[in-house]
């Protein structure tokens, strides 16, 4: 079983276009789904769920639709926090989240401290998030600290530098080993570049909203088909 399932959520506005609805709809039902695949996957016994939410780069989309998408976070916490208590879910949120609307930070902050106390699944939103954005945010963090002593140069390594990432409160489970992307297409959007160096990684073409708990048993299935060499080989 995968310790770490990153999924790209991607196709709600497909699936809406296709039941000829507006994209919000698609939006609805992508959120609706977060809380099955995450039930399922605490059942599974998987460790972390990371799901790709709001790129740093979706900004660039129509007003009406980032609004909606703002409000996201305090509509799923508010209609699926007992249940996710009652699971023993841990929430985190990555990404630059001062720049979110206050109303979405109270959200995600106040769900992050409503079940800070599990010790379950930890459910981990990428919102606001960008990967090199991040990656530059951390050069620049041990730059400051090199200068101000607290580092010497020759003590930058990978093992550091992952330790200035937003997922280094993963811990061990900080780099994902599947990653699911849903709708068909076949590319990272900037997201986890660094912890997806050694992952597997699954495309369907899904729409996210139509991704079941079957969906989900079939990539883990693929993934445990892999042979994970890490650059080495298995067979000597």
């Amino acid at each position: 079983m995968p310790n770490h399932i990153a999924i790209i959520m991607d196709g709600n506005g497909r699936w809406a276009k296709k039941r000829l609805l507006p994209r919000v709809a698609g939006h609805k039902a992508g959120m609706d789904n977060v809380q099955t695949i995450t039930s399922y996957a605490s059942k599974l016994g998987v460790k972390v769920l990371s799901l790709y939410a709001f790129s740093t780069e979706n900004w660039k989309r129509p007003t009406e639709e980032v609004d909606y998408l703002m409000h996201l976070p305090t509509n799923f916490f508010g209609k699926f926090m007992p249940q996710l208590i009652q699971e023993n879910v841990r929430v985190k949120v990555i990404g630059f989240t001062d720049e979110l609307p206050p109303y979405t930070l109270k959200a995600v902050r106040d769900a992050e401290e409503q079940t800070k106390a599990n010790d379950g699944l930890i459910l981990n939103f990428a919102l606001n998030y960008g990967s090199r954005r991040e990656i530059a945010a951390a050069t620049k963090a041990i730059a400051q600290d090199v200068a101000q002593g607290k580092l010497t140069t020759d003590v930058i390594d990978e093992t550091l530098i992952s330790q200035y990432l937003m997922t280094a409160s993963l811990g061990d489970y900080q780099d994902p080993d599947l990653l699911i992307r849903t709708s068909g297409e076949e590319r990272l959007s900037n997201f986890l570049l660094w912890q997806l160096a050694y992952s597997e990684m699954v495309f369907t073409d899904e729409f996210w909203p139509d991704f079941s708990t079957d969906s989900l048993d079939r990539a883990i299935a693929e993934f445990q088909q892999r042979q994970r060499r890490y650059g080495g080989l298995t067979d000597k």
